[in-house]
């Protein structure tokens, strides 16, 4: 390795190894949520309800894939279809209070493996962590054109 960003290429590629972390493939302890269920209901919940087309702009992804992906979601009881509360023509998603239940679990079995994967770790270095995780996310969003919103 030969440079800094070499070393932050290599460590990414190992952290995404990390079935322990990933939502994808192997979820924490008390997780029940698939990967994406998770992504769309964290970002309904900052942005509030959301229509195919804005889900779309929002993960750059294509309408059937998110009306494959809102469906399951639909049968699942986490989303419900509502009019535009804008009055606008397309019906939107939002969260039931399935959704958010399930989501907090989730949220929590989470942060509870990071609890566990950083035990050792003081206050103060997780939250200088957790800045510089934003920065690069940040930087990630900026040269994606998609911001994530954020509390």
């Amino acid at each position: 390795m030969s440079g800094p960003t070499d070393e932050v290429a290599f460590e990414y590629m190992v952290l995404s190894r990390h079935h322990y972390l990933s939502p994808a493939d192997a979820r924490p302890q008390g997780s029940r949520l698939d990967r994406s269920a998770y992504i769309l209901l964290s970002r309904i919940r900052m942005q509030g309800p959301m229509s195919i087309g804005e889900l779309s702009d929002a993960f750059g992804l294509d309408a059937s894939t998110l009306n494959r992906q809102t469906a399951a979601m639909t049968r699942a009881g986490l989303v419900e279809r509502i009019p535009d509360p804008a009055g606008g023509l397309a019906r939107k998603f939002r969260s039931t209070e399935e959704g958010d239940r399930r989501l907090d679990e989730d949220r929590a079995a989470h942060a509870h493996a990071l609890d566990l994967v950083m035990a050792d770790w003081p206050a103060e270095d997780v939250r200088t962590f957790a800045a510089f995780l934003r920065r690069f996310n940040s930087g990630i969003e900026r040269l994606d054109g998609r911001p994530w919103p954020r509390p």
